[in-house]
């Protein structure tokens, strides 16, 4: 027994083997219905243990061998990789078929795999292409899990999800975790959940222990600014925000030349490159994430420490929602978003969550360095770099002999400099924050 709940032998032993010293609460309050059959809708933070909440008690009432029994919708392939993985780790000790189906990749080992699969993990366009395509049975589906339904709809997929559940059998039981009761999260639950019970949890991310400021800089010296913080600081894992695909590819790819360990993360790129920048990171194999929103959500990444958003997210929700990654499980973390003249309004529109405390610091004097506004994917990478150097390279450079932050800021000469494109999702007009506190 842990802290109330039964598990069987073979799932208790693993819990306690991964780590699992008490229940979030989460699972808590969710895993006691689930394992008496109820519909369950549970509505958390990320980072708050949804996997674990439905994970053990699902493993628990499915049998090896008996098809497709349980199958988890979520909306992203990174979320659908994620959640596979640590279900294949949950049943360490009860033999189990859990397989990942997701776009972007050859359909055909899906559908071999789908022939003796006990548990599906799959985005919805993909299972939708599967089950038109008859390469998929739901006839003895007895779990369906919607995973950060919220999301899943904002992206679109809310016809999809209810294409999947008509196929269903109706006397399933439904699980819906979400961060958010939208809408479209409604409707599901009005047309297709059974007297479901609503469990509510707050925030994960320690609030306390979350340090939220922003420096506000002029466009052309974001950059600069950035690099300065990641070499003074020493912020450990962190992940750095950008607005576009394209400014991701761009930023990390400036970072690179400027020897710092840094991979790019978007959706426009493969799989597997996707899933190397996540497993470098996850190792510690790289120091720097530089991510679009799709890995705000759902991403099991652990011990960052800092959160730095290079361009402002559009509202207050995506804002939390990329802060989430840190201040975890009681460990300290820290916010700190770079404001130019491009970021007032969609930082304007941030504040409007009153509950959001971010302090304005005093732009530090930092060294102006060469920012390429469009670095191609390999010219010019591994030329002038040598091994070495806490952020495993060292630069060399006729222009940057100096040290970081020796001269000030406007003191040094910029021949290579290009201004920043503005973020595409922000406005042109200047704010007047300077020397405000924001609560």
């Amino acid at each position: 027994m842990i802290s109330g709940i039964h598990f069987h032998p073979e799932l208790k032993r693993v819990f306690e083997e991964l780590g699992f010293l008490e229940l979030t609460d989460i699972q808590k309050k969710t895993i006691p219905l689930i394992q008496q059959g109820k519909d369950v809708i549970g509505q958390s933070k990320t980072g708050s243990g949804k996997t674990a909440a439905f994970g053990f008690p699902i493993l628990e009432k499915l049998t090896h061998n008996n098809g497709l029994q349980a199958l988890i919708l979520v909306p992203t392939r990174e979320l659908c990789e994620q959640v596979m993985t640590e279900m294949r780790k949950f049943a360490k000790y009860k033999r189990m078929n859990i397989i990942a189906v997701y776009g972007g990749v050859s359909i055909n080992p899906q559908i071999h795999d789908l022939r003796h699969a006990d548990i599906v993990v799959a985005t919805p366009g993909r299972m939708l292409d599967h089950a038109e395509r008859g390469t998929i049975q739901f006839s003895r589906v007895k779990i369906l899990v919607l995973d950060e339904a919220d999301k899943m709809f904002e992206m679109g997929f809310i016809d999809d999800v209810k294409r999947i559940i008509s196929q269903i059998p109706k006397d399933r039981q439904t699980l819906l975790f979400s961060a958010t009761i939208s809408q479209h999260v409604h409707d599901i639950v009005k047309h297709y959940m059974k007297q479901p019970e609503k469990i509510k949890v707050q925030e994960y991310v320690e609030e306390a222990k979350l340090a939220q400021h922003f420096y506000s800089v002029n466009s052309r010296d974001k950059f600069s600014l950035l690099v300065h913080l990641l070499k003074t600081q020493a912020p450990g894992l962190t992940i750095i925000f950008c607005a576009t695909r394209n400014r991701v590819d761009v930023v990390s790819k400036n970072l690179y030349k400027h020897g710092i360990r840094a991979q790019g993360l978007h959706g426009g790129l493969s799989q597997n490159r996707r899933k190397q920048a996540i497993d470098a990171f996850h190792h510690g194999k790289i120091d720097i994430l530089v991510a679009s929103d799709v890995a705000a959500r759902g991403l099991d990444i652990k011990n960052v420490k800092h959160i730095i958003n290079y361009d402002i997210p559009k509202t207050s929700k995506e804002y939390i929602h990329r802060i989430g990654r840190t201040a975890r499980a009681g460990e300290a973390g820290k916010v700190i978003s770079l404001l130019s003249e491009q970021d007032h309004d969609n930082f304007r529109s941030v504040l409007g969550d009153r509950s959001l405390v971010i302090e304005q610091l005093k732009l530090p004097e930092f060294q102006r360095i060469p920012f390429f506004a469009s670095v191609r994917e390999h010219h010019g990478f591994g030329r002038g770099f040598q091994r070495g150097g806490r952020f495993g390279f060292q630069r060399r450079s006729p222009y940057s002999h100096r040290r970081e932050g020796s001269s000030g800021t406007g003191h040094h000469r910029k021949p290579y400099h290009s201004r920043e494109e503005g973020s595409s999702e922000s406005g042109e007009r200047r704010g007047g924050y300077h020397r405000r506190r924001f609560r």
